[in-house]
This record gives C-alpha cells, structure tokens and sequence, in this order.
C-alpha cells in the first residue's frame, strides 16, 4: 500500500510542478520540453528526489504511447487543405532529408567518437528525424505565427518522418548484432512500414471519421473513443508490418478534417491529454538519464549536436527541397533551423539496450545530449529566427472568442464574441452596422450588465457584444469590429492599399505607371503571383515587382484573392 501511496504521491507533485514550471518558459524564454526533462532528471536517483528508475522496456511502452496520442492531437489540428503547398517537400524531407541528416550526422559521429561506420551512423539515424512533440509544441505555444507554407511543412514531416528513422535504426541494429536480411527483404520492410501505415491511416480514419458522425454518445465519450480506435489502428498497423506512428497521424488528420459535432468534444479534450502525454514523456526520459554518465559524452556529443544544427540538417533540407520545390532562401533557412529532436530520438535510442548493442549508454547518453542542445538552441530562438528570416505573417484579426452551437451537422452556426475597438463604431446604432446577411447580435453586455440590443440601440467604445453567425460571416465581422492598433499592425505588413487579385496586370500596370510584357499584361494579379511563387500561393507571399512589393493577403485553395501593396 504505500508503494501505491507513494506512486500518487511523487506522480501528483511532479505533474503539478511541471505544470506550473511552465511559466518558466514565458518569464525567461525556455522551452518547455526542456523544463520538463530538467524536472525528470532533478527528481532522478542522483537529483533532489532520488527516484530511481531504469527500465528502459517500460520507458520504451510508456514513449511509444505519449508519441501516438501527440501524433493522433497533431493529426486532428492538421488542416487537409495545408497539404496543396507542404505535402510533396514535407514528404522528400520525411524520406530523403531524414536519410541525408542521419548520414552526414554519422560520418561526424564517427569520427568524433573513433567509431566504426555502421556504429556512427546508428547514431545518425537515432538523431535523423524531426520530433512531432517538439515541433507541434514550439510552433503553436511560442506566440509566433508561420506563414503556412512553412510551418504545414514543418508539421507534416515531423508527422511523417518516423518511418524511416525506425526503419534506418533497425537496419543499422541489426548489422551490428548480425542478424540483417537480404538487400530486397530490409527495402521491403521500408516499403511496408509506409505503404501499410497509409493504408491504415487513412482507411481507418475515414471510417473512424464517419462513425463518429453517425454515433451519438455523451459529450465525453467521444473524444475516448476517438483515442481507443487511434490507438487500435496504431496496434493493427504495427501487427501487420507498417508504422503505427504514422497511421495514427494519419487517422487523426481524417477524424480532424470530417466537419461535425463530434470536434467540438474531441479537440479540448486532446489538448489536454497531448499535453499530459508531453509532461509524462519527458519526466520519464528524464529520469532514465544519469547526469554524472551525460557530462562524461557532453563536451563530443556537443561538436555532434552543432554539427547537426548548423551542418547535416541544412545540407539536408538544401539537398531535399530547394531544387525540387519553389522556397525561397529565407523558408529554407528557417525549415532547416526547425529540425527540432526532441523525444523520438531518445525513444530510438532505447532501440540499443533492448537490442543488445556492444556499449549501448553511449547511444542513449549522446541522442540525450543532442536532444538538449536542439530545443535550447533551435527551440529557445523560433521566435528570433522567424522575424530575422521575414516568414512571420501578422496574427488574422480574429472573435475574442468562438465556439459552435451545435444546431447543424455541417456548416453550423456559432457565437462570436467580440469588444468593440473599432473608433467608427463608437456611438453608432446597431441598425446602421453593414452586418453579413444572417448574422445577428445575441446580447451586448456594458460594464457587467447585460443589455437587451435593438435597433436604436448605440455601441460604446469597450462594449461585449455577442454574434450569431457562420463561419463565412467571419472576415466582414472581423472587419467591422477590429480597431486601429489591430489594422495598423496588419497594414504595416501587407501595405496602406489592398486590390482584388482578378485585375488584369496591364490595368495593374497602368494605375500604377508600371510597364508590362504582352504575355503578363492579360494575366490577373493572383496568376502572375501564383506562377512566381510556385502555383501554391500563401498568405504573407511577396512578390517584388518594379520596387513593389505585392503581398498576398487572402487565399481560397490555391487562388489568391486580395494582394497588398507596400511600398517598401
């Protein structure tokens, strides 16, 4: 019984602190997966607490379930329609830039280490792929906003890359033990691990989608059943020889991406169960570590981590993208600073022990040390790189607050919140407002008190009011409500002037005194736009022209509909 009491006891504080440790990472910029693996080594048999802890098999069952249900949360916040513009190089880079990291990481292993080939290159590939925690995590929790092409990108590979860093450390594990197929069955099994996982993934999800469009459960429940069943395509697709990590993605980006009452109970509950899978995963990673055996690897695992950082992860992303897909020199920049490791590669590194490799602490020590190195450098300047490398677009003026109501299955109405800063609106009544056709003001509240709105009713500076409305009520809501500082900041970035994308360049070129090719004065602004960035346009995309820069500041699919013009 006290064991038990203990087990609660240690578990509860730890959790509680790291929770509250993450103001740490507001207050001094520190990321917070690197909090949590300081927590884990301080309550560690040589930290405060003195918890020993060192099976390796439980930490490994323990990772591979944190990793599937963060892959599952990342899946479902995946918007399907980010892919016209990151799936094919999130893809080469998930294959040929995770293959390119772990064997230029490896050579400088190698030779760092005075080890053998294949035992240099195990070490690549454990430290080869991008971390789906890490990378979901520092995207979305450091207030910076990523123009999408880069960071959808950033995401999908991290969702994706798996595969090929499990298949890459099996290979080189069992070369070293001796016991390596045939050349046809160890490509085979590269084969299998992709081609079964997207089966799976994607199959299962669009039933797993449809089910729960079909089923009616308590609130509650369906954000469990939507765990169970990721979990049960996750095991299925291990059985049947493919990855479970990426099939879990997958089935999550299916579920996610069927509109429906059913992510209105799912995604909060999934925040907050990815997020205990990210503190419990890392807690136990850090306890696994012996800081005394880390210090010993720390000064060569440092030259193989900075190797990493600043050489084998750019010459990847250079290798595996630039020629093949239209980024500019800036995206690339900031993709191949974003190659976070995070608890992937020290899940990989568990591979040795339980695979009994000759000197497997070396392995799991250095991944440790590389890991700690990418999120405290890479990780604790996303917010520095991105505005240096211009891949920041402004925040989209958006309702205080927004949710559903529930009322319809698809296209359903919701309630927009709002606080009245726009300066025209002040003293105007509510019947002069250019409100989108539908939508209508529920309930206005001033100073506490809620009112009654009509008509003749006049706004105040400062006023909550409360909208009914659909989703494609949003831009004209957002317009009518946004105040001078919120517009101001966007202008700043997308200019003074915006202009419909469907004007031809030649009546472009005249308004504005510019000359024109016949062949590009009868394309509209949004092709020619379109055409220069690749045929994948994005909002924050900036097209010089004539000493003008011509913004992209709307987008449906791959069409551009509004272009701002700066003029510096």
């Amino acid at each position: 019984m006290d064991s038990v009491n203990t087990l609660f006891l240690l578990s509860g504080f730890l959790l509680a602190l790291s929770i509250l440790a993450s103001r740490l990472s507001s207050l001094f910029g520190l990321p917070l997966l690197v909090i949590f693996l300081a927590l884990g080594m301080l309550a560690g048999e040589q930290g405060i607490l003195g918890i020993r802890f060192d099976d390796y098999s439980l930490a490994f069952i323990i990772g591979h379930l944190a990793l599937a249900l963060i892959l599952l949360d990342g899946g479902l916040r995946t918007r399907l329609s980010t892919f016209r513009s990151a799936f094919k190089p999130a893809m080469s880079l998930a294959s040929v830039g995770v293959f390119l990291t772990a064997g230029f990481t490896g050579l400088i292993a190698m030779w760092v280490f005075n080890l053998s080939l294949i035992e240099g290159l195990l070490i690549g590939a454990i430290v080869g792929s991008t971390d789906a925690a890490a990378v979901f995590s520092m995207l979305n929790g450091r207030g910076v906003n990523i123009n999408e092409r880069v960071s959808a990108t950033l995401e999908i590979e991290s969702g994706t890359n798996d595969p090929m860093a499990i298949f890459l450390t099996i290979m080189l594990i069992e070369l070293l033990v001796g016991d390596i197929g045939g050349i046809v069955e160890t490509l085979l099994f590269l084969v299998q691990q992709f081609g079964v996982g997207i089966v799976a993934g994607l199959g299962g999800g669009m039933l797993i989608a449809r089910l729960m469009r079909w089923v009616d459960l308590e609130p509650g429940l369906y954000a469990l059943l939507a765990l169970a069943l990721g979990f049960f395509v996750f095991g299925l697709t291990s059985f049947l020889g493919g990855s479970g990590f990426l099939a879990i993605y997958l089935t999550g980006l299916m579920i996610g991406n069927q509109p429906g009452k059913h992510l209105n109970f799912i995604l909060p509950v999934n925040d907050g169960l990815a997020w205990l899978s990210q503190i419990g995963l890392f807690l136990i990673l850090g306890l696994l570590v012996n800081p005394v055996d880390l210090l010993e690897y720390a000064l060569p695992a440092s030259i193989v981590g900075l190797a990493l950082i600043f050489v084998a992860r750019p010459l990847a992303v250079l290798i595996s993208v630039k020629p093949f897909f239209k980024f500019r020199w800036n995206e690339i920049g900031f993709i191949s600073w974003v190659g976070l490791r995070g608890a992937v590669p020290v899940v990989l590194a568990i591979f040795p022990v339980i695979g009994g490799v000759e000197d497997a602490s070396l392995y799991f020590n250095v991944t440790f040390a590389v890991v700690l190195m990418s999120l405290l450098i890479q990780g604790g300047t996303i917010s520095l790189m991105a505005r240096w490398m211009k891949v920041e677009v402004p925040p989209g003026v958006e309702p205080n607050h927004r949710g559903p109501l529930g009322i319809l299955p698809e296209n359903d109405y919701e309630m927009y919140v709002y606080q009245v800063e726009n300066q025209t609106l002040d003293d105007a009544p509510i019947r002069m407002l250019r409100f989108p056709s539908g939508a209508l003001i529920s309930a206005l509240f001033r100073e506490h008190t809620m009112l009654h709105p009509k008509g003749s009713t006049r706004l105040q500076l400062g006023d909550v009011v409360c909208v009914i409305g659909r989703p494609g009520d949003l831009p004209a809501l957002n317009r009518l409500f946004s105040g001078e500082q919120r517009l101001k900041k966007t202008q700043e970035f997308f200019g003074p002037f915006t202009i419909e994308a469907r004007s031809k360049m030649s009546d472009v070129a005249k308004a504005y005194g510019l000359s024109v090719t016949p062949g590009e004065g009868e394309m509209t602004l949004g092709d020619f736009i379109a055409t220069r960035v690749g045929g994948h346009p994005v909002v924050g995309d900036d097209v010089s022209w004539h000493g003008i820069h011509w913004v992209v500041s709307e987008v449906q699919g791959d069409k551009v509909v509004k272009v701002g013009v700066r003029f510096y």
